[in-house]
């Protein structure tokens, strides 16, 4: 994961305000040695997603209905504990959170156009099967008196 820090953008020119973004730091059960029973390297990033002025209103009521079973009082939370140190996991929270973002509020997949399959390709898997019907057809050994 390349370093992200700055302007944590999640498409277009909407970036996450550092203003709006809660951290919390606590003792993380991930790898290291005897340093990390005194570090607070665990990463805990919250944002108040139902609350921002950030993102559009269409993206943000597409973000709340999408992201609704994981929103506590419309706030989102990503863990990050992964790495030994507490900058690389506040790196990754924060690249998650993004993502996170993003996935959310991107547009919905334009609808399916029904379309009629063509009548050559239904003859052809008409004929095909019922070729393979005859080779079937054909051990049975019946007939071979």
């Amino acid at each position: 994961m390349e370093p992200m820090s700055g302007p944590y953008i999640i498409r277009g020119s909407v970036v996450l305000p550092e203003a709006e973004l809660l951290w919390r730091f606590s003792r993380s059960s991930g790898p290291g040695g005897q340093h990390v029973n005194t570090s607070d390297s665990q990463v805990e990033l919250r944002f108040d997603l139902a609350g921002t002025e950030a993102l559009p209103e269409v993206w943000k009521a597409r973000a709340l209905e999408r992201l609704a079973s994981r929103l506590v009082d419309g706030v989102i939370s990503v863990r990050s504990s992964e790495h030994r140190s507490q900058w690389r996991n506040r790196e990754a929270a924060a690249v998650r959170l993004t993502s996170l973002l993003a996935e959310a509020t991107a547009p919905p997949p334009k609808p399916r156009r029904a379309t009629r399959i063509p009548r050559g390709i239904n003859e052809r898997r008409l004929r095909n099967k019922k070729a393979r019907s005859d080779t079937k057809r054909g051990r049975s050994g019946q007939g071979w008196d």
